[in-house]
């Protein structure tokens, strides 16, 4: 923990010296607080809207209120510890909400709740300790935007860094907060501009109803552009070109051949393309891209963790940078083994043999699947969580298929919830230690935050699933559980040989391909432009042709001064209104 001093002057003012308090017990406990209200609250919100929203801003923005406002605490990076431990007690609500879920909505209610938020603390562990050593590349090297990062850090600087920008920053916050709010109460999030002037329906002309989407495109700027290219490509070439040569099916047999989920009732040959063309082939790039790039980069991997561990020898000030890379080492084996422990406990049948594999390809995945993270959300802050998810416990339930329908759906959601949590706080890890890169934090403590609330997150919301089971039902119409539906839906696919797995292997020699041309990333970036709603690409490209046409028509000092800082505030004011949502919803349950 950080001292600082004080002393006072002939006046009888009080004089602090000595370094800023960064990692304190108040850091600690305020984080903690705001940990569990955010995950609570996102963690509804997930169960509704089907994605989960990043909690590092909103963590930031009620620090200050907290620390410096209640507290009269004026550290900038001790606000950063504290968001960083907020977001990283949040980091289960996603991993969770995506899976665990699934378990209720096909039948499976009959598991060991404890084991299960175990292995997510296991999880969480692995996906930490993997993504430490990656730190100096993507950060330091590769210097990767990480947008979310960015607009953290432009909270936590803005009330030292002027006037201006604060402000800049409220504008941008009450505009979105407005708009989201507005949008929400009409039920107009979605604008179909193409079918109001005649675009065939398989160009998807659907507009996503987010300046928080503007945003980040705005903030991550050239490093967007080949993520757009890949939605452009899907609906605006691949699309016209199957329909040509009459390649689509008929609108009389659409809804026959379409695999949807039970909530979704939109039957359209844009959400065809998506769910049955697109996004499977999408996934399929993100791994070949993703395996491809660890190949390439994998001298630069080792040559990281061996420049750790010659600092750990030496005790150079390098050392103190990252956390000792003994301890990491006793952590991947401590949580491979507590993985190991959780999956033969999970099921009867499980065997030592078959569980000692199904936890080694976990921790594999884990280990793969945070750096394709890192990468996208590096580049794009959007991360494909839910789709790295999906293959996870496909392989697991390839595994454990021969033991019947039960014990396979258990033992590979055990695992697979593990691998979710463990890759989202890898991803918030890496977005934490881009923020603290930009305020002068300290790697080390910020690492030292995250193991601290990695154990937190998954009991609040392991809770917080049993509450709202209970209260509405999760798969019903009041909690459709959107992410937890696909991936029930592909259990049951898997299970009855349905699985796609012809386009996941077109995709992952495309994503390979892609990947080896020498331009970093580009399978990963173009995949998560196959992957994601084409509706959120058209948007995210309006932010990302802004910041362009900026930099160039009014230079880069313009677009970090004046755009980001209102950039920042379209990505806070619609998270603290879908925030206030959920919380609405969540109160009216109670009160009802």
């Amino acid at each position: 923990m950080s001292k600082v001093q004080t002393s006072r002057d002939e006046r009888g003012r009080i004089i602090r010296y000595g370094p800023y308090p960064e990692l304190t017990l108040t850091s600690v406990l305020v984080g903690y607080g705001i940990g569990i209200l955010i995950a609570v609250s996102i963690g509804y919100a997930a169960l509704i809207l089907g994605f989960s929203i990043e909690g590092s801003e909103l963590a930031a923005i009620l620090g200050f209120g907290i620390l410096r406002g209640l507290l009269g605490r004026s550290s900038i990076i001790e606000n950063n510890i504290n968001q960083t431990i907020a977001s990283a007690v949040n980091g289960a609500s996603s991993g969770l909400m995506f899976t665990v879920p699934a378990l209720f909505i096909l039948g499976q209610t009959d598991f060991n709740a404890v084991l299960m938020v175990f292995a997510c603390i296991a999880g969480g562990i692995l996906g930490i300790a993997f993504i430490i050593p990656l730190r100096k590349q993507m950060i330091d090297f590769e210097r990767l935007t990480y947008p979310g990062g960015v607009a953290v850090a432009t909270i936590l600087k803005s009330p030292g860094a002027g006037i201006r920008k604060a402000q800049l920053l409220l504008v941008g916050i009450a505009v979105s907060g407005l708009v989201h709010f507005f949008s929400q109460l009409c039920g107009f999030e979605l604008w179909n501009l193409g079918e109001q002037i005649g675009m065939p329906d398989y160009m998807n002309g659907i507009w996503y109803v987010s300046l928080m989407t503007i945003g980040v495109g705005f903030i991550a700027g050239k490093g967007g552009v080949s993520f757009i290219i890949g939605g452009f490509v899907c609906y605006w070439i691949i699309a016209p070109a199957l329909a040509a040569f009459d390649l689509l099916p008929s609108p009389e047999d659409l809804a026959a051949t379409m695999q949807l989920e039970e909530h979704l009732q939109r039957k359209t040959m844009a959400v065809y393309l998506q769910k049955d063309l697109f996004r499977p082939v999408g996934i399929g790039m993100l791994i070949g891209g993703a395996v491809t790039g660890i190949l390439l980069a994998f001298p630069l991997i080792t040559n990281a963790i061996r420049s750790m561990q010659n600092a750990a020898r030496t005790k150079t000030t390098h050392s103190q940078d990252e956390m000792p890379i003994k301890l990491l080492y006793i952590g991947i084996v401590g949580a491979t083994i507590l993985l190991f422990v959780t999956a033969i406990a999970s099921v009867q049948e499980m065997g030592w043999i078959r569980g000692g594999i199904m936890a080694v390809l976990g921790t594999l995945w884990i280990w793969i699947a945070g750096v394709v993270l890192s990468e996208c959300i590096g580049r794009t802050n959007w991360s494909p969580l839910s789709g790295m998810t999906l293959i996870a416990v496909t392989l697991l339930i390839l595994i454990a298929k021969d033991l019947g329908d039960t014990p396979a759906i258990l033992s590979s959601i055990v695992v697979g919830a593990a691998a979710c949590v463990a890759m989202s706080q890898a991803t918030d890890l890496m977005l934490d230690l881009k923020t603290g890169y930009l305020v002068g934090a300290s790697p080390r403590k910020q690492q030292i935050g995250q193991f601290l609330a990695t154990w937190l997150g998954p009991i609040v919301v392991m809770g917080l699933i049993f509450v709202l089971h209970k209260a509405y039902t999760l798969g019903s119409e009041k909690l459709p559980a959107p992410q937890a539906g696909v991936l029930a839906g592909m259990i049951r696919g898997m299970l009855d040989g349905a699985a796609p797995v012809q386009k996941y292997a077109a995709g992952a020699g495309l994503g390979a391909l892609l990947s080896a041309s020498g331009i970093g990333g580009l399978g990963i970036l173009v995949g998560l432009g196959f992957y994601l709603p084409f509706h959120t690409v058209l948007t995210y490209s309006i932010g990302t042709v802004l910041r362009v046409v900026t930099d160039w028509r009014k230079g880069v000092r313009f677009s970090e001064e004046i755009g980001i800082p209102i950039a920042a505030g379209f990505i806070v004011g619609e998270a603290l209104v879908g925030v206030g949502f959920a919380l609405y919803h969540i109160i009216k349950g109670m009160v009802s």
